[in-house]
Parts: structure tokens; sequence; C-alpha cells
């Protein structure tokens, strides 16, 4: 078996039979924990049979950088967007800029986007008024982005932290024009199920593999095969037995085997059903 993530054909180490191929759907290679080695990290992810990687842009300039990493690696591909905790420094309108963003080669998706209620202003000393400023912020920014997504024909990678109910309420107006995968999902079988009514998907990072996060398998085991993907959104969240260190896009190895295991079938059917799932989501991904 070959691998084409680094631009060149690279074989594989065989364990006495083909290695599955996943994808890495989220990460964000444009980050500085990764600035000094990316070439070594994307290596890394081809040795370990990771052929795709979805590097996620979080603002204007990390899109960039997204886009920029894309052309340089065959097997990277970009999503780019405004995260929603930037919502503060992006632009008041982002439609123009963004639109233009998604139009580059090898774009497959705009993302991340989203409502996160996690880190409002009042956990860092601001006020209520403040708080309410920067959700109303978040709301119209995810819905500009929605309406550029819309119009391309793009999908959308979703970020929602302590912000369930307040996501679905802006992303369900226009579930019937753009799906979204909703990304390092932690929530209850449940809401799996009303993301998965509405046509979306969602995605599973290295925290299914923490000893405490059994309602997060509860909800990986719950959840049709051909509606969730795997990811890392390194450099965060890394799986065990890599906890607490940098996480990095080979280590979809790791999380596939806890999913297969979460799941009860082999990791080729895992592989192969989670990578036409992913072809189908990302545009242009190849």
């Amino acid at each position: 078996m070959t691998n084409h993530l680094r631009g060149v054909t690279v074989a594989l180490p065989t364990l006495g039979q083909a290695m599955p191929e996943f994808y890495d759907t989220h990460a964000h290679l444009d980050f500085p924990d990764f600035r000094e080695e990316v070439d070594e990290v994307v290596q890394r992810a081809a040795d370990a049979g990771i052929s795709r990687i979805v590097t996620i842009g979080t603002e204007l300039e990390s899109s960039r950088r997204a886009i920029d990493l894309a052309k340089r690696f065959d097997g990277v591909f970009a999503a780019v967007g405004w995260h929603p905790n930037d919502c503060l420094s992006a632009p008041d309108d982002v439609r123009g800029e963004l639109e233009s963003l998604a139009k580059a080669p090898k774009v497959v998706a705009i993302g991340e986007i989203g409502i996160d209620h996690y880190r409002l202003p009042s956990t860092r000393g601001g006020s209520a008024i403040d708080d309410e400023v920067f959700k109303s912020r978040q709301v119209l920014l995810f819905q500009q982005q929605l309406e550029v997504a819309a119009k391309l024909g793009l999908n959308v990678v979703v970020h929602q932290r302590a912000s369930f109910e307040a996501c679905i309420e802006v992303f369900e107006p226009f579930a019937d024009r753009v799906r979204g995968v909703f990304h390092c999902f932690v929530n209850d079988p449940a809401a799996a199920r009303r993301v998965i009514d509405l046509g979306s998907l969602v995605s599973f990072t290295g925290v299914c593999t923490f000893k405490n996060a059994g309602d997060v398998r509860e909800s990986l085991a719950s959840v049709p095969l051909d509606k969730l993907m795997l990811e890392t959104d390194a450099p965060f969240l890394a799986p065990v037995p890599y906890r607490g260190k940098r996480c990095e896009p080979a280590y979809v190895r790791e999380i596939s085997q806890v999913a297969s295991k979460t799941r009860g079938i082999g990791l080729e059917e895992l592989a192969e059903v989670t990578g036409a799932t992913a072809r189908d989501f990302f545009k242009g991904l190849e």
C-alpha cells in the first residue's frame, strides 16, 4: 500500500497485512505548535496510514496559511473560516473575503465556524453586557459564513462548545442547503440524533479514548456508521496513550482503534466507511 500525503509516494510499513487508510478530517497544521516541523508531522501521519488531512482555518490569516499548506502537500486540504472565539476581531462583514478564500484550490469546506459559550468575556473579567455583545457577534459571524457556504455549495465544519442549542438555532434554517460536521462531538446520543436528522454529521476526537469519556463512546456507538468521521483537532486532545501531550494527525490511528472496538467492527470496515463519508462531505477531497 502507498500513501501520497507528502506529494511523493510513500511506502507504508506492513504488519502482516495492508494498513487501513484513514483520514484526519480536522487538524490545525498552521498553528505555532507545528511551525518548526510540519514536514515531519505530515510524514509521521503518512507512516501511520493517514492519507488525507483537512487543515482548518480559524480566522483570515490562519485560513490563508491553511491554503498554503494544502498547496504544499498533496494529501493536505484546507477549510477556511472564522472561529467563533475570534468574532470580535472579525470585520463586520466577512462574506466577501471568505468567498474569495473559499474559491482557492483544495478548499473543501467552510470552517471552523459556529458558537462557543464556554469562553465568554465574563470568564475573563468581563461583564454580562460584554457576554451579550460577544454572543450576538458570534451569531452574526456564523450566519454570514453559512450564507457563503450555501452560495458556493460547500459544507461547513461546526464548532459548538457549551452552546448546542444556540448553535442548532442558527444552523437549522440553513440545513436544507448546507450540511455540517459537528466536530469534536461530546454531546449525548439524543443530540447526535438531532444533528443527523438535519442531514449533518458528527466527528469524534481523541476524547473518545479517555477513561472518563464513557458518555462520548455511548454517542459514538449510537451514530449510524456512515454519519460519523474521525479527527484529531491537533494540536489539541491527544488520545491515550499520548493524553496531555501535543496531538498530531498520526494519532488518528489510536482514535480509530478505540472507535473500531466501540463499534464492534474491524478497522478495515471503519476505514472504508469513514473515508467514503469524508469524500462525500468535503467537496474536492480526492
